[in-house]
């Protein structure tokens, strides 16, 4: 009769996502995941088959817990005409929290996309995949916000706006200041 699991799986899955947004794949050690999670080695192998396995239920549970909350409201049927704002408000409180881990260590899927992990295809899959959920929301929030610009239009500024979110997520490990004004100059652009 084979063991039974002594440990609740999401929560060891959330500790490892702690560490890995916080150090990355390749500078977070066995011994950091074992400390976070509080399993042994043999338990994270037996769970999840490796280390990469582990990351690879972290970005996982980062997509389903961080980033499909944020983009609920642009995927809404319909969308509400705020949306779009109350997305890039609530991107900048995010980042304005300084004990928050987007603000300390902007995102984990586009860190590792930084980095050596980025080379295998499911986890480059997995950024290309976020990124294109991220623009098609900005376009459903961009065309309930304004509804009369035409479809190109709409496409270039989602695009934008895409690219901003990418660069404020991308900076706010190391200059969270520049990260909040990029957020700012994309709130701007939907006032103009």
């Amino acid at each position: 009769m084979g063991r039974t699991q002594a440990f609740d799986t999401d929560e060891a899955i959330r500790a490892a996502r702690t560490v890995f947004w916080e150090h990355g794949y390749e500078d977070a050690s066995l011994p950091d995941l074992e400390r976070a999670t509080g399993l042994s080695r043999s338990s994270i192998y037996h769970a999840f088959g490796s280390k990469r396995g582990l990351f690879d239920a972290a970005i996982t549970s980062y997509l389903a817990e961080i980033i499909e909350p944020r983009l609920r409201p642009l995927n809404a049927q319909p969308v509400a005409p705020g949306a779009l704002s109350e997305y890039f408000t609530g991107l900048r409180a995010a980042l304005a929290r300084r004990d928050s881990l987007s603000a300390g260590n902007g995102c984990l899927l586009l860190n590792a996309a930084g980095a050596p992990i980025a080379n295998e295809s499911a986890v480059s899959h997995a950024i290309a995949g976020y990124r294109h959920e991220l623009n098609a929301a900005l376009v459903r929030g961009i065309a309930a916000h304004q509804p009369s610009l035409e479809e190109n239009a709409r496409q270039q500024l989602a695009t934008v706006l895409t690219s901003l979110v990418i660069a404020a997520m991308t900076l706010a490990r190391i200059d969270n200041a520049q990260a909040l004004a990029t957020v700012d100059t994309a709130l701007a652009l939907l006032q103009g």
